[in-house]
Formats: structure tokens, sequence, C-alpha cells
């Protein structure tokens, strides 16, 4: 009986021992935040296991510490959207002259210079822009606080807070690109390509000019096609590396043999280098220091002309040419502020029914989204390429950055066996058509025009591909001019070779632009 008892009692006090333990157990805390930017190498690994896995980057989608730390490893340039409380249009016409729009971009602003003030008590309004913006509305400021970083995202006037020049792989230079980054961003290799052989190669057309192998009809019906249409009175504005002054076709010969009566524009929307928001590089002019532009304009308008080079799909169609980065990569911040300004100005013009880029990047960047939808709301219709991998980023992601926007047509390139992606193409379910670029057999690309001369050069990847459906999309404009966007697409979609079951890689695939213009079959 007392063993009993005693177990008892022992029992209760073991169980009282138990409660009083629990009770006394600390809540747990809350992990403090890192007091240091994470490393580049740090960032880009959280970069690049988040596309492996979701096979996209949304900088909203970050930490405050993850953006203010891509902050500290890059130009501290900073991408804000504004909006008026409780709005939702993201792109409205009128934000530059709305007095509700210029309210809230005025408290933004106020926000942003009060915070940064808590460690630079100095600072001017003019030292915090980096960039100015008239249309969009956007800031582009100067921040090195992570609390500004935080005060903006509490802020219901705010749509995002991103950096605009962080990219995983980026240069260390943050200022202008090296030569070994350009060289290896899609830049330094257009040049004559030696040893072309006509009939081969290229067919030489009445007059002299060269078509590329990839415009025979057996691939898209270009030569059938330009029997009913040339791309004449459309107007395309080719947003890439700028165009070469000493390329001849793309100036004072544009027009010459069957390509008349039509303009050629080269604009630059690149932006000054800067820092703090003073620029300190020289004024930046259209001028193509990478080649990639001057091989874009080349594959989609070079003139049918009499003096041998190479000739453009749509080669009656006006062309402008804007030099909005250094390279195909967008990792700067002034390369995302020059595309950005680039389809802004696009969408400006009433003359430009079609947009063509073939550059992108891997992370998200709104502002780049708030001027490509600004441009589409005008009714523009805008090719973006799918993605041309590097050696570092081959396999990581789909479709890249913008062509993955639903207001971009993606498009990727193929082989000539009409079932292949090119080696380097990306592809996808973004993907909506695809080009034949590259041969099977010796992996010759696509005929351009080269920096000078006219002894043609070539070029692959989705930048040609997208490049050569712009081209084709202006051919079957220009046969339909009184139509809308819409019914334009329709018509290349119901031209396609996949217009009855559209491919989760190749989207509709191949256009035959004779079908699409009316050619009747051969």
């Amino acid at each position: 009986m007392r063993t009993s008892t005693l177990s008892g009692a022992l029992l209760l006090l073991f169980l009282a021992s138990c409660q009083s333990t629990n009770d006394e157990q600390p809540t747990p805390q809350p992990v403090a935040e890192p007091a240091e930017a994470l490393s580049s190498q740090q960032l880009d690994t959280q970069i690049m296991s988040t596309l492996r896995e979701t096979g996209q980057f949304d900088w909203n989608k970050a930490s405050a510490h993850f953006i203010w730390s891509a902050l500290t490893r890059s130009d501290y340039v900073l991408s804000v959207g504004y909006q008026p409380a409780g709005c939702t249009e993201a792109t409205p016409s009128d934000a530059a002259s709305s007095p509700a729009w210029q309210e809230a971009r005025r408290q933004v602003l106020a926000l942003i210079l009060a915070e940064e003030r808590n460690s630079r008590p100095d600072l001017t309004l003019e030292q915090l822009v980096a960039y100015d913006e008239n249309v969009l509305p956007v800031l582009d400021v100067t921040v090195r606080e992570l609390s500004t970083i935080k005060a903006l995202r509490a802020s219901r006037l705010v749509r995002y807070a991103e950096p605009m020049g962080y990219e995983p792989n980026r240069p260390t230079q943050t200022a202008s690109k090296g030569a070994a980054s350009l060289s290896s961003s899609g830049c330094d290799n257009n040049v004559a390509t030696p040893g072309l052989v006509a009939g081969a190669d290229f067919t030489v057309l009445p007059g002299g000019s060269k078509s590329s192998w990839n415009q025979a009809d057996q691939y898209h019906g270009i030569r059938a096609a330009w029997s009913q249409s040339t791309g004449q009175g459309i107007k395309i504005l080719v947003i890439d590396t700028g165009c070469s002054s000493a390329q001849e076709n793309l100036g004072s010969t544009f027009n010459q043999g069957l390509s008349s009566g039509r303009t050629v524009e080269r604009l630059v929307t690149l932006p000054r280098t800067t820092f703090l928001g003073i620029p300190t590089g020289p004024t930046e002019t259209p001028e193509d220091g990478c080649g990639h532009g001057t091989s874009m304009a080349g594959a989609c308008a070079a003139p049918r002309g009499t003096d041998g080079a190479s000739v453009g799909v749509a080669y009656n169609a006006n062309l402008i040419t804007v030099r909005a980065a250094e390279d195909v990569f967008l990792d700067g911040s002034r390369e995302v502020k020059g595309v950005s300004d680039a389809y802004v100005l696009a969408g400006n013009r009433s003359d430009v029914r079609i947009i063509s880029m073939s550059m992108g990047r891997l992370t998200s960047s709104s502002q780049m989204a708030d001027a490509i939808r600004y441009a589409h709301s005008r009714g523009k219709l805008i090719f973006c390429a799918a993605g041309t991998s590097f050696d570092w980023s081959a396999g990581v992601v789909g479709v890249i950055y913008p062509a993955s926007l639903p207001e971009a047509v993606a498009v990727t390139g193929v082989k000539d066996n009409l079932t292949t992606r090119c080696d380097e193409c990306h592809v996808g379910a973004d993907v909506e058509f695809a080009v034949v670029m590259q041969r099977t057999s010796n992996d010759l690309r696509t005929l351009t025009l080269a920096m000078d001369g006219d002894e043609p050069s070539t070029v692959g990847g989705s930048s040609v591909a997208t490049a050569s459906m712009a081209g084709m999309a202006a051919m079957v404009w220009a046969r339909y001019p009184s139509e809308t966007r819409a019914q334009v697409m329709s018509r290349l979609v119901a031209a396609s070779s996949n217009r009855t079951a559209r491919s989760s890689s190749f989207g509709w695939g191949r256009v035959n632009v004779a079908a699409a213009v009316g050619v009747p079959a051969l």
C-alpha cells in the first residue's frame, strides 16, 4: 500500500515537473534578417535554382533583403512602378499629365528621399533620380537602404520595386561592358562568311541580289509570296544594338533595284552611363558596336538590289533601327531603360505597325513589361526572340523574358529537317512560331548583311528567326493593310504547319507566307 502511494506521488511529481518544463519553454523568436548583403554567387545560385524549378524568376516574389542585395551588387538603380491608391490600370495613356498619377509620383519620391536621407542627409532629388521617365508611371532611382525597399513594399502607391541592373552571370563592370563580355553576348561575329556557294547556300536573283537558302519555297514560301507582297507601306521597328553606318544597304542604298520608295531611320534610346544620377559616359549614338542589330535589320528588310548583297524577307518595308542596348543580354539598368524607351517610342509612332526584338534576359522586368503593354495597347504587333543559349545558360529556362509575356509573340528557330530546334534555340509552351534557320547537314545559318560591304554574313539562333518572322508578318499586313493586328495574326496562324494542333515546343510552327498572302498552291 505504501509502495503504491509512493509510486503515485512520484508519478504526480514527474508530471508536474514535465508541465512546469513545458510552460517555461521560451517563445520561438523570428530569425533575424542578415545585416550583410548576399554575395553575387549567393544571388546567382538562388536565381538559377528558381529558374530550373519554375522556368521563371519574378523579382516581385523575392524578399526585400534579396532586392537590396541585388542593388548592392549592381549599380543601386531601383525601378519603382507607382499608381494612385486603389488604381489597377498599369499603363494609362495620361499618367504624365493626370493629377492623381502625378500626386502618387510625388508622394513615392518623397518617401524614397526621406528614407535615403537617413544615411545621406545631403541627398538631393537630382542625385536620387537615375533616369528621367516622362511617359510610363515609373521612377528609376538610386537606392542604398534596405529600409527604403521595405517602405516601398508597404505603400499602396507602389506596384513594384525591382533592381534594374542585376542578372545572373553579369559582368563585373557596371558602367559599360568590356570586350570579353560583349563577345560572349552575341557580338563581334558579323563579318562576311567565306566559302558560300551559289545555288546551294543562296540563289542569285535577277538583278544580282542573293536570296538565302532558307527563303526557298519549301520552308516558308517566301520567294513565291514576293509575287503578291514585299512589305510595301509597312514600317518595322527593330529594337537591338543599332545599325552600322558603314553598311550602305541600310543607309544610302536602302532603295535600289526592286526596293524603292521606302524610308530608313537610325535612332538610339540607350541612355548615357550614370553614377548616382550623374551622367558619366559619352552621349550614345545609333552606331552598332556589336554587329547583332545590323544583322537583324538585314535579315528583316535588306534591299533586293543590284550590288550582290543578301536580300531581306520584306525588302520593300520601311525600317527603323533603334540602338537600345550594348549586346543581346539585357543585364544593365541602362539597357532595361533603353529597351523600355524604345517600346514607348514605337507605341507613340502611329506609322509603326511591327516591332521586332531579338534580345532578352532571364529574370523579369516590370518596367519592360509596362513599356511592352504600352506599345501593345496601341495596336503594335510585337515579335520577341524565345531565347538563344549562351554556354552558361543552356538548359536553364524555356522561353526567356520578355518573349514569355502574353503581349509578345515568341519566335524560335528550327533546322531544315522541320522537326528539330536549332542547336542554341529555346523552345516551350510560350512559343508561337518557328522559322527554319539552320541546316542539318553543315550547320549553315541564315544569310544577312555584314557590318559593311556586299558579301553576306550568316547569323543564327532565335534572333534571326524573330527578325525573319517580323518580315513575313510585314508581307501579310502589306497585302491586307486595312486589317487589324488580330486579323493579321489569324492569317499567320491559319497558314502555319501546326494550325490544327498547336505544339508545346514550337507553337503554331512554320508560316507559309505564300498561303497567307493568297498565292495559289504551286
